[in-house]
């Protein structure tokens, strides 16, 4: 059994806990608060007084990483951190160290069924790399090795694909509260848009005005948007669009 501790108390962190005390074979001593960390406690308590784990979580902010990292330097248990745009040397001064990313959007009002979370993880040897593969088995169905670099990439196609696209979602709100419309009405459009690159490449489910380079419709949506900053991301999403398909504004 897998004795984990997971240190923060944010979106990510709630959700890890929730998953790992339902997941067999895993132990969870705790979840410490990053704040309370001194060079000589844990939440004010002696480290005597807490069963030490096979795996230390920091859940925290990319920010906060290194500092709270610098606590566990005498540990000789893995230390790892659960960021997807921090390298992985970002722990260097750890003598076990690694990365374990859940691939998914937190919030702690919406439950996350972690079997269908993708979870990369790396490690600076391939015996802690396969702890991190036991842990991560414990709660998801799809594991993947990867480093530094390319977990950076994929960080930032998430932030495309979720972030940006959320915003997106934001500004459709807007434009339909401005008319009174119910965003409802846009919703099973959403659904069908997401449920088609389950079958299609995103570059052959794209449709709208501009890959088929509909001038006056175009026109007609930017006159209609009253933001400077819509227009922009109207315009610029437009052009992109048609660079992949082969056409211009």
């Amino acid at each position: 059994m897998l004795k984990v501790i997971i240190v923060g108390t944010g979106n990510v962190s709630h959700h890890l806990e929730r998953a790992f005390s339902e997941a067999e074979d895993i132990l969870l001593v705790g979840v410490l608060e990053s704040r309370s960390l001194t060079s000589d406690s844990l939440l004010g308590e002696p480290p005597s007084t807490l069963e030490e784990p096979d795996v230390y979580l920091l859940a925290v902010s990319d920010d906060a990483i290194p500092t709270v990292a610098s606590h566990f330097k005498t540990t000789k248990k893995l230390v790892v951190h659960t960021s997807g745009s921090v390298p992985l040397a970002a722990l260097a001064t750890i003598e076990r160290s690694g990365v374990f990313y859940p691939l998914q959007t937190f919030s702690k009002a919406q439950a996350v069924n972690f079997k269908f979370v993708p979870i990369g993880v790396e490690a600076g040897n391939d015996f802690d790399l396969n702890i991190l593969k036991k842990l991560a088995q414990t709660i998801s169905d799809t594991i993947v090795e990867i480093d530094s670099e390319q977990r950076k990439t994929l960080h930032l196609a998430a932030v495309f694909v979720n972030n940006f696209t959320n915003h997106l979602y934001h500004i459709g709100h807007e434009l339909c509260r401005g008319q009174d419309i119910p965003f409802d009405l846009l919703k099973p459009l959403i659904r069908e848009t997401a449920r088609k690159i389950e079958q299609f490449s995103p570059e052959a489910s794209q449709t709208g005005p501009a890959k088929r380079n509909d001038a006056k419709t175009i026109e007609r949506h930017l006159e209609a948007l009253q933001s400077g900053t819509q227009r922009e991301i109207y315009t610029i999403l437009t052009k992109s669009i048609q660079e992949v398909h082969g056409e211009k504004l």
